[in-house]
This record gives structure tokens, C-alpha cells and sequence, in this order.
């Protein structure tokens, strides 16, 4: 078959390049502390869109570092006792998009919540207070503070955390039956929000960003959703005399050390033809989960629609309803 990564069969031994942090596992403790020690302060209020069958509902909490976070409620018309929950995360510099995007699952029985990224194209803020550059990009945002706690990712996989948490605390949700689902960052927003929360039974990634960052250069990669590291380098190290630090301080956001931490069951979605998150970097991710998992492989598809990818999913999610 084509390639522009490693033959499968090397992809599917694939470990991982990107440095991890010796004290990544503190590092994560830490940061769950600080998340589980907030007071979200959740508001929710009825949304003025309406749709057939289902409640719509605007929801804001509280993140780490002065984070504002918005999400998408929607909620079936009826609940018979308690349902369950879908995490939605979207692609990067995106937001939650329509609602009727969602509908679908509400109408399936499920309470859905559609998070916006702090900072990027919805209604989520950014606070953080953070030293050195923020050109071009959230994943080299905090890159030059001297305290890695700052770095945006840091704050985004934590609010994944903090809003599988709040919606296992409403009333009308079974917490023992809550999934995330997403693409591109979103799917890997999926990734660490099942790492990082216990709440999360069942994951549905597709083609996940945030992952094995020194591969990706390596390759020659970093462009698109990546070409803030080349230009990082270009601008602030161009004889690469941090490298070393660079990519192991990436290593806090790199998702390939968080997969181990990962008991959801698992159906990961990727296309082989990738040129934006290389199929090596997901298959890092893959390779490190010791939960039930499944990969969805397509060969002669890249960083695009799937087919049959989102109908997949429904019927994967539908085993919790």
C-alpha cells in the first residue's frame, strides 16, 4: 500500500519518540489536585435554540488558572431515571460548532456536553498568566514560562477532567455510563480525558493531535496543525541548543505518556495517508493503552471525513444506553 509514515506492521510495535519528563507521574497528581481542590462555580441556563425532543442548555465552570469554560448541555426531552453522557471535544483553533451537531445523541437517550477549547473559537477564555512568546499556536503556549503548570494544554486536558466530573454530578446523568468522543485535537482531548478521569467508560478518538511531538519533526511534519514547533525553533532556538529541553518539556502534553492511565474501553479511528497527525504519533498513543481497545484502519485516507466513522461510533456509544 502508499505509505508517508512506517509500514503497518511497524506502526502497530511503534513506542513513541518524545522524551517523558522524570517526574511526568507528579507532574499529573499535582495537577488533579489543583483541579479537584476548585470550586467550578457552574452556571446553567436555558438556551435559546430549540430543538425537537431535546432541552438545550448553555453551561460555564470554572477551570484552572482563572479558565471561564463553556459547553453545549443538551439533554433528552423525557429522562426516565438517570442517562447516559457523551463528552464532545472539537477540532483545533475550532469550537463546539451547532447544536444540532449533537442532536442526534440527545435523541438517542443521552445527556451530550459539547466543550469550547479556552482561547480558540468559542466562548471558553484563556487567563493563564504566562511568561515568553505565544505566537502561532497553543501547544508552545507556556513553552518558555519556567513553570511548566502553565502550559495551555496543561489547562485544556484538565477541563476535560473538571466537565467529565461536573456532568457525572448532575442529577439526571448515570455516572457509571459516560463516554467521550472527538477528532483531530478533539480526539486527542478524548485521549486525555479519559486518562485523566475515572468517570469515563467508553472513548471514541479519531486521527488525535498533542501526541509523540519530536516524531512529528522528525518527519518533517510540522506543518498545518503543527507548524508552530518548526517556527519555535525558526524564531527562538534556530541551532536547536534547547532541543533537549523542548521536547521533554512538550512531553508533559504528550498523550502517548498519559495512555497507560486509560481504563475506558477504547475505539480509535485513523487514516493511514495522515500528513497532519502522522499515523506513527497516534499509533504511539494505541500502543501504550492496556484497556480493551480497537483500531478502525483506512489506508487511503488521511486528516478528513472517515466513512461510516460517526454512524461507528453511535452504535459503539449505544452499548451504554
Amino acid at each position: 500500500m502508499p505509505m508517508i509514515d512506517m509500514p503497518l506492521s511497524e506502526l502497530k510495535q511503534y513506542q513513541g519518540t518524545n522524551p517523558k519528563p522524570a517526574d511526568f507521574d507528579a507532574y499529573w497528581e499535582r495537577a488533579l489536585n489543583e483541579m479537584n481542590a476548585l470550586d467550578p462555580q457552574v452556571e446553567i441556563t436555558e438556551a435559546a435554540v430549540k430543538i425537537p425532543h431535546v432541552r438545550c442548555y448553555d453551561m460555564y465552570f470554572n477551570g484552572t488558572r482563572g479558565g471561564r469554560v463553556y459547553a453545549k448541555l443538551l439533554m433528552p426531552e423525557t429522562i426516565q431515571g438517570q442517562a447516559p453522557a457523551i463528552l464532545n471535544f472539537h477540532g483545533y483553533t475550532g469550537s463546539s460548532g451547532d447544536w444540532m451537531y449533537y442532536a442526534g445523541y440527545a435523541q438517542m437517550g443521552f445527556v451530550v456536553a459539547a466543550m469550547d477549547c479556552r482561547g480558540q473559537g468559542g466562548k471558553s477564555s484563556d487567563r493563564t498568566p504566562v511568561d515568553g512568546n505565544t505566537l502561532h499556536g497553543h501547544i508552545i503556549r507556556g513553552l518558555d514560562d519556567k513553570d511548566p503548570d502553565n502550559l495551555y494544554y496543561r489547562q485544556v486536558f484538565l477541563d476535560t477532567a473538571l466537565l467529565a466530573k461536573i456532568v457525572a454530578g448532575l442529577d439526571e446523568v448515570d455516572e457509571t455510563r459516560i463516554g467521550a468522543r472527538g477528532g483531530s485535537q478533539g480526539g486527542a482531548l478524548t485521549v486525555a480525558c479519559a486518562a485523566l478521569s475515572p468517570y469515563i467508560k467508553m472513548a471514541a478518538p479519531v486521527y488525535p493531535f498533542l501526541s509523540d511531538y519530536k516524531r512529528v519533526w522528525e518527519m518533517d511534519m510540522a506543518e498545518r496543525a503543527y507548524v508552530e514547533l518548526k517556527e519555535y525553533f525558526r524564531r527562538f532556538d534556530p541551532r536547536h541548543e534547547k532541543e533537549d529541553e523542548v521536547f521533554t518539556k512538550l512531553g508533559y502534553i504528550d498523550l502517548q505518556h498519559l495512555a497507560n492511565r486509560i481504563t475506558a474501553k477504547m475505539l480509535f479511528f485513523s487514516g493511514l495517508m495522515d500528513n497532519v497527525c502522522p499515523p506513527s504519533t497516534q499509533f504511539a498513543i494505541y500502543n501504550k493503552i492496556t484497556a480493551e481497545k480497537d483500531m478502525k484502519i483506512y489506508p487511503d485516507f488521511g486528516h478528513e471525513g472517515l466513512p461510516d466513522q460517526e454512524d461507528i461510533s453511535a452504535e459503539f456509544f449505544a452499548e451504554i444506553l
